[in-house]
């Protein structure tokens, strides 16, 4: 009996939309969070980015990694991040292995969606929201660490392949 590799299948036909989950991740607190949004915009960044200063209310300062997306970079986001006790730091291009966040991306996307395609977008955002609270109230177990250790590995192992460098071969 053949055994098939756990893969996340591919998707051609989204009838039922798309859906961007904008992860927060807390490095103090080693929390995960994140809202789901129906589309991509720098609107919405911004809502994400005003939830990241509401879940600090303690007034502390709070650095905020983001990719290099153009939608990032705004006017309205430059200015809210212009306020005391904000700071944004952008990754370079092809530069995922340098942002914390990306590990925890792995886990949770074999979690959410492992072989299965959620039948609809509110059972996807089920599957999400159940993973981030199991996630975090177990942020220690070796599971959890095994899987983040995995999928750091990964990200630092493609960090040549994506930039366009030749692949280092054995002398």
């Amino acid at each position: 009996m053949a055994k098939h590799p756990d893969r996340i299948p591919a998707t051609y036909h989204r009838t039922a939309g798309i859906s961007h989950f904008h992860g927060c991740y807390s490095l103090g607190d080693d929390t995960l969070w994140g809202m789901v949004h129906r589309r991509k915009g720098a609107d919405l960044t911004l809502a994400t980015l005003r939830s990241v200063r509401t879940a600090r209310p303690d007034g502390e300062p709070i650095y905020v990694i983001l990719d290099n997306w153009s939608g990032n970079k705004t006017r309205k986001i430059r200015r809210w991040a212009a306020r005391p006790g904000v700071a944004l730091s952008f990754t370079p291009t092809n530069a995922s292995w340098a942002n914390p966040i990306e590990p925890h991306f792995g886990p949770l996307r074999s979690f959410v969606l492992g072989n299965d395609i959620p039948s609809s977008p509110s059972s996807f955002i089920q599957h999400l929201h159940a993973y981030l609270h199991w996630r975090n109230s177990h942020q220690r177990t070796p599971d959890v660490l095994e899987a983040r250790r995995r999928e750091r590995a990964r990200i630092k192992g493609e960090r040549g392949h994506r930039s366009g460098r030749p692949h280092r071969t054995a002398a």
